[in-house]
């Protein structure tokens, strides 16, 4: 009884020729169709239900550039169900921005990021954004890790590498502003740039994602 209910359920679905195929299809593999058609199932799910765990890293030129992006960011994030956040050192310029697009203000008071006490003061920031996020994924902008760069980018670093280490689910965006980064060290650069999953550059309304792999010196030889 349960297999002819599955079959009926299976025929208005689908078209009969696409029943027909995979009929062929179950033959060939040796399964039913409704293993074929579960598993398709399953796939789908969990495509919807995985959140994912992405730690980006933004370059911006200006402010200009930033607030451009912000607001790009906002419109594509109230299309799905993303907790809206952000930290940032007071009397930031994205402050007025984010704002009044609702954004939640994650930083903690008193504002307290350099020093030893950074990555306390971090994790409490980090803390306060998913107490109030319930249990929505963040699409979170940290500009306190600007700030702290600004001072100590090796204090920045060691913040961001605390973070890849136990991201959270949603994505996470790490601004540095390019003229910030102009005089550090280039081993620091690279190991800032390859512990991140994507590298945006942001001019203007403009948007570019860098791409960085390490290479051999055979492949500077070939086009």
């Amino acid at each position: 009884m349960t297999d002819i209910m599955t079959k009926d359920v299976l025929v208005r679905g689908i078209s009969d020729d696409i029943h027909a195929d995979l009929s062929k299809k179950a033959d060939q593999m040796g399964v039913s169709i409704n293993s074929i058609v579960k598993d398709a199932v399953d796939q789908w799910l969990n495509k919807k239900t995985h959140v994912p765990h992405v730690h980006d890293l933004l370059i911006y030129a200006d402010e200009k550039s930033m607030n451009s992006f912000l607001k790009s960011l906002d419109r594509m994030a109230n299309d799905e169900d993303w907790f809206k956040s952000y930290a940032a050192p007071p009397k930031h310029h994205t402050e007025k921005v984010l704002s009044k697009l609702n954004w939640f203000n994650g930083t903690v008071k008193p504002y307290t990021p350099h020093g030893i006490g950074s990555l306390k003061y971090c994790g409490h920031v980090i803390e306060n954004i998913v107490k109030k996020s319930n249990n929505k994924p963040l699409c979170c902008v940290d500009f306190v890790i600007t700030d702290i760069a600004k001072n100590s980018f090796d204090q920045a670093m060691e913040l961001e590498k605390a973070y890849d280490e136990s991201r959270l689910p949603g994505l996470m965006f790490c601004p540095y502003k390019s003229s910030d980064l102009m005089n550090s060290d280039i081993t620091d650069l690279v190991e800032l740039f390859m512990m991140h999953d994507r590298i945006f550059i942001v001019k203007n309304d403009d948007i570019y994602k860098l791409h960085m792999t390490k290479e051999s010196i055979h492949k500077v030889f070939l086009n």
